[in-house]
């Protein structure tokens, strides 16, 4: 057996240490790397992160005696490198940290921010024509100031243990050593073809323009470097420091092949400038819970807490069964369509949070759903029409984590596109997130404001206390998936494992979409006869689950990606 195969056989034994629970079979028409992994059950503190790398650099802290906001630290570092595509500390993330000692809830935002310069139309062309998405994204005016480092930087002060420095080790020990290329990011390298970065290119293709295979050791020095200044002197190294050098110039450093000024807008007063923000989490109750997400200038928080909202005035129908989908999609097309119209930067415009998740407005919105389905975009109840932003794409991550102090994070973090910028400074991505502003609406660019997103990190609560943490990546699909997770494991009594496999369903005030091959012909014809216009997509939800099980967790990681659960 190789070393990469063997060192990846005993990770993955280290994360199952604790007793596996129900787990299903795969559909018999799975999607490509789909991976149903059993669930994990532990006693003190459990970890689900989307790589076994990254879970194994959690439970390090845990048992080291960290707290979740430590592991979750560790755990991030480790996803920038295994799961360069996704995130990183190029990019920005949403974190909720509930306090179990003083019963307190927090939201930290490291969304990223418009550079000081921004403006209406800065992803034109030299003629002034907006730039399609696969050439914004490459854009070097879609480089928005990173957040995330600085988010967790403030998160470790408020409820971090152990040394910062301390919390960097794994990731710079795997940046140094080497890990096994992965089958998803080795199947993300060949879809990209090549990088016109050439520290890009030299990093993950060989010398051939062949992207690296299946188990390669890849190691990254230059990534190594820059953790071991972050872990040196702290989050404030990448907005004004040696690193900040980097990530400027790698912004600014190049001119288009018109020879038209278009380099990127971020410079040094934009990164000195930048500031986490605490912010205050959105609760509602829901059937026998509490379920608390992250407000605006997120739209997760209010989509999830809408569509429940609508969803619970409905009849109640199986889980998976026609009526469910049906209702699901109704529920979730008037959440969306408030969405669009509504949700901003509320430093820029107030976001009517209140109104949108009010009682007897939601109660109207869900009367006029009936048995057949509606028109495929429904109208705004609220704030007019907005305009929309491109379609987010699902290249994001999530982590959960519970310690042994019964704390609990529910972190979301993103580039936004699949490797982000495609621009490398110091061994990380930088992201494209100035792609998630509107032409118009509430949304619409202006100067240091932060873009709308669709991250929503969740935590649920009962009459005990901390019930269940949650969260997924997957763009703007993403309050769709974690709103059918919550409804599967309170209204269906679904286990973990089966809340993570269920086929996903939705509609974003657009068609139904379905997961591709996952829904029986039958069901699809039903759903056919009830009006629905539908659409097979790929839905690569990356649900990391942990529900309070007895006196302990049950931790479960979505199959389509490459998570793993694991704890003590």
């Amino acid at each position: 057996m190789r070393a990469e195969a063997r060192q990846l056989v005993a990770l993955v034994g280290l994360l199952l240490a604790g007793r596996s629970v129900a787990e299903l079979p795969p559909p018999p028409e799975a999607a490509t790397a789909y991976a149903l992994q059993p669930a994990v059950q532990a006693r003190r503190f459990m970890a689900v992160t989307a790589n076994p790398h990254a879970t194994a650099a959690a439970l390090e802290m845990l048992r080291a005696g960290g707290t979740a906001v430590d592991a979750a630290i560790a755990a991030q570092m480790v996803l920038g490198l295994v799961e360069p595509q996704s995130s990183g500390i190029g990019g920005g993330g949403l974190m909720l940290f509930f306090d179990a000692r003083r019963k307190r809830l927090q939201a930290w935002d490291g969304r990223e921010t418009a550079p000081l310069t921004a403006s209406a139309g800065q992803l034109s062309d030299a003629t002034g024509k907006r730039l399609d998405f696969a050439r914004a994204v490459r854009d070097p005016r879609a480089v928005g100031t990173p957040g995330l480092l600085a988010m967790l930087g403030l998160a470790h002060r408020e409820a971090g243990r152990l040394p910062w420095a301390r919390l960097f080790e794994p990731a710079i020990r795997l940046a140094d050593e080497g890990f096994a290329v992965s089958p998803r990011l080795h199947g993300l390298l060949a879809l990209e073809g090549r990088f016109a970065d050439l520290a890009a290119q030299a990093l993950f293709f060989d010398t051939e323009g062949r992207p690296w295979p299946v188990g390669h050791r890849l190691r990254n020095p230059a990534l190594a470097r820059s953790l071991r200044v972050l872990a040196a002197e702290g989050p404030r190294a990448l907005y004004r420091g040696e690193l900040a050098g980097r990530v400027r110039d790698a912004v600014r450093g190049d001119l288009p092949a018109d020879g038209a000024d278009r380099r990127g807008l971020l410079g040094y007063p934009d990164l000195a400038a930048y500031q986490p923000l605490q912010r205050e989490a959105l609760c509602r109750s829901y059937r026998a819970y509490q379920v608390c997400g992250f407000p605006p200038p997120s739209s997760g928080g209010t989509t999830v807490l809408a569509t429940l909202g609508i969803w619970r005035q409905l009849p109640a129908a199986p889980v998976g069964s026609a009526a469910f989908i049906h209702h699901f999609a109704e529920a979730g097309r008037l959440a969306y369509a408030d969405r669009a119209a509504c949700v901003g930067d509320p430093a820029a415009a107030p976001v009517p949070v209140a109104a949108m998740l009010d009682t007897r407005y939601l109660a109207r919105r869900a009367a006029a759903i009936g048995e057949q389905a509606g028109p495929a975009q429904q109208a705004a109840g609220l704030c007019g029409e907005g305009g929309e932003a491109e379609d987010e794409r699902p290249s994001t991550s999530h982590l959960s984590i519970v310690d042994g102090f019964g704390n609990a994070v529910a972190l979301t973090s993103s580039i936004e596109d699949a490797f982000g910028n495609r621009r490398m400074a110091g061994g990380f991505f930088l992201n494209n997130q100035l792609t998630d502003f509107s032409d118009s609406g509430p949304n619409r660019v202006a100067p240091g404001k932060r873009p709308r997103s669709s991250m929503a990190p969740t935590l649920v609560f009962d009459r005990r206390g901390l019930y269940a943490v949650l969260g997924s990546p997957g763009g703007s699909q993403i309050p769709n998936f974690v709103s059918q997770a919550l409804i599967g494991l309170v209204d269906g009594r679904m286990t973990p494992i089966e809340v993570v496999a269920q086929a996903r369903v939705g509609s974003r005030n657009g068609p139904l979409e379905v997961e591709r091959g996952r829904l029986a012909p039958d069901l699809i014809e039903a759903l056919k006869a009830r009006g629905h216009g539908l659409r097979e997509v790929e839905m690569t939800s990356g649900i990391a689950l942990i529900v309070r099980h007895g006196r302990g967790w049950v931790g479960a990681a979505d199959p389509r990606r490459e998570g793993r659960a694991g704890g003590d």
